[in-house]
């Protein structure tokens, strides 16, 4: 792992200066480095999605536990410099594209690469990184509910982004995010992180996360595709009530005729305001509305 000097002598050497549009934040802290990898127990057999590899910093400690990590950098020279760095780590997969294709999917390039990894390596996926603020929550988001899921992420990501996953009915910060993880797993804040400990200083206060899948929460929820579906059109209006949501429906749910008898059977309040119901009953109502299709 690299010192804020290393890293300042890595880029001075390549004519590369931290770029704030892309989120160039370097994490220069090496305690909070090694309690981001020690968090995660990651096993031999694991494989680990690093998004915004820059240097490579964190790339070096992943790859001494990990079976295999596949690492993403957007910015063409910060991805050269790692892999320079990296070069005799055959366990790492440096990737330099955009994480996203569009707004809300992982690229194809990058699931293909975790696809591969894993034929290999049989043991957990893992997203382990300090992700760019730009990024992070369509890629948090997608690595719940896509086509390919994490069984635990534990990153350093802004502060507002700490408060959305963690967020509780009723409050501001509660939205997608928040039911989605706390309806698929378990959330937690590790540390609070002020901006000192990332060079460039950003202007916001970041935080580490870790969030687990649990087996037992799967197993109430029929399709994650529904709930995402139920989640994203109630949330989508949520200052509205449930009742004036729901005649919002489109695509499959537009096909739900009687959401009174929805609303009934699964015991929510209709009057209620989507910001108010929790990760459960929404677990149940996106169920009920399987079970219609």
């Amino acid at each position: 792992m690299q010192t804020k000097r290393q890293i300042q002598q890595l880029l001075t050497s390549a004519g590369v200066r931290p770029n704030k549009r892309l989120g160039q934040h370097f994490l220069i802290d090496l305690n909070l480095m090694r309690l981001l990898i020690d968090c995660a127990k990651i096993s031999p057999n694991d494989v680990v999605l690093e998004v915004g590899c820059g240097t490579g910093s964190l790339t070096e400690g992943l790859a001494e536990r990990a079976g295999h990590v596949v690492a993403v950098e957007y910015d063409v020279r910060l991805a050269q410099i790692a892999r320079t760095q990296l070069a005799d780590a055959p366990n790492v997969q440096i990737i330099n594209t955009d994480v996203l294709s569009g707004k809300h999917t992982i690229n194809a390039n990058v699931l293909d690469a975790l696809a591969a990894a894993r034929r290999q390596h049989t043991g957990r996926l893992l997203l382990v990184a300090n992700l760019p603020y730009n990024v992070a929550s369509p890629v948090i988001i997608n690595l719940v509910s896509g086509s390919i899921v994490a069984d635990a992420m534990y990153v350093t990501i802004q502060k507002e982004v700490a408060e959305r996953m963690t967020a509780k009915p009723g409050t501001k910060a509660y939205g997608t995010m928040s039911i989605l993880l706390q309806a698929a797993g378990g959330v937690e804040v590790i540390r609070r992180l002020k901006p000192s400990v990332f060079w460039p200083a950003p202007q916001v206060d970041s935080a580490m996360i870790g969030f687990v899948r649990s087996a037992e929460k799967l197993t109430q929820i029929h399709s994650l595709a529904m709930l995402t579906a139920v989640v994203e059109l109630f949330m989508g209006h949520r200052r509205k009530t449930l009742s004036s949501c729901a005649k919002l429906a489109a695509g499959r749910l537009s096909r739900i005729k009687d959401w009174p008898r929805v609303f009934a059977e699964s015991g929510i309040d209709p009057k209620q305001r989507p910001e108010q119901i929790s990760s459960e009953n929404y677990v149940t109502l996106a169920n009920l509305c399987q079970k219609m299709l």
